[in-house]
């Protein structure tokens, strides 16, 4: 079923890149509102709206995707999602893209292909005990607290990282809850409503799109999707490991070699957050409370 799992991936990538280019836009254009009052407008916004109900399309196929096969073959694939939205969204702001953008953009695709074809994962339980899931949580929230601090406290281009951290920690969260929650809904429908991981997962969801908005708003999409994109499949790859039982089948140098994909995705996110342009010419954003 990895096959599938593949195709439905790719699909998701593709359109959470045009979601994340509209709602980017949308975010910037609201750079005088902050927290409820940023919220409030974006709701009223059919650019918006409307790639949001794209996302949701995107996060059904993701669904589907996490059902077929595992969380360590399906979320590094939804790295791609910035091979489509780096190019969107250097167009809709009216800018070329480097080669030096180019350039990182293809090493965490090469980066994301040798880390699945050396670390051949093998599939865990969908459903763990809660304790299982506790210690997880606990780090999720302390990395999410910090990030969500920084970013408050920051401007620039260092707000829209924080955030963009804070969102890509959420959203890798839920897409770990993801897979628990399709597993109790092909269960029993009502009964999912009776287990933990439902909830948890709304609420991972809003507090990721309300950060992700507010990275949008601080930073252009090559300054704050990178690292939401390349958190994304780490947090919920560490999850499926941790709490799920997944695990990679690996040993001796193909460590070293899975070192260096990883190595590879992190280092050209934050190259790429760097040779970003920031809204309006990275023109300093005044911290604000995001209540």
């Amino acid at each position: 079923m990895d096959g599938l799992a593949v195709v439905l991936a790719v699909g998701a990538a593709a359109l959470f890149a045009v979601g994340a280019v509209a709602q980017q836009q949308a975010a910037a254009e609201n750079r005088d509102a902050h927290g409820a009052r940023l919220i409030a407008r974006l709701l009223t916004s059919r650019r918006w709206l409307a790639a949001t109900s794209g996302n949701l399309l995107g996060y059904l196929l993701q669904a589907s995707a996490l059902a077929a096969g595992t969380l360590l073959v399906v979320q590094p694939i939804l790295v791609t999602t910035l091979v489509f939205a780096l190019p969107l969204g250097a167009r809709w702001n009216g800018r070329r893209i480097t080669r030096s953008e180019i350039g990182w953009a293809a090493a965490l695709c090469v980066a994301l292909a040798v880390f699945l074809l050396a670390s051949r994962p093998d599939a865990g339980p969908d459903i763990a005990p809660f304790g299982e899931w506790a210690p997880s949580l606990v780090v999720v929230g302390i990395v999410v607290a910090v990030a969500g601090v920084a970013g408050t406290c920051s401007t620039g281009r260092r707000r829209a990282l924080a955030f963009a951290v804070m969102a890509g920690t959420c959203v890798g969260l839920a897409s770990a809850l993801t897979k628990s929650v399709v597993s109790h809904l092909g269960d029993d429908v009502l009964g999912t409503f009776g287990h933990w991981e439902i909830y948890a997962l709304a609420g991972a969801a809003a507090i990721g799109v309300f950060g992700q908005q507010l990275a949008f708003q601080a930073g252009s999409l090559e300054v704050s999707f990178p690292a939401t994109m390349v958190l994304d499949p780490v947090v919920s790859v560490l999850i499926g490991i941790a709490a799920l039982d997944e695990h990679v089948r690996a040993s001796g140098a193909t460590w070293v070699v899975i070192a260096a994909a990883v190595a590879t995705l992190v280092v050209g996110t934050v190259a790429l957050a760097r040779a970003g342009v920031a809204v309006h010419g990275d023109a300093p954003l005044a911290p604000a409370s995001t209540g």
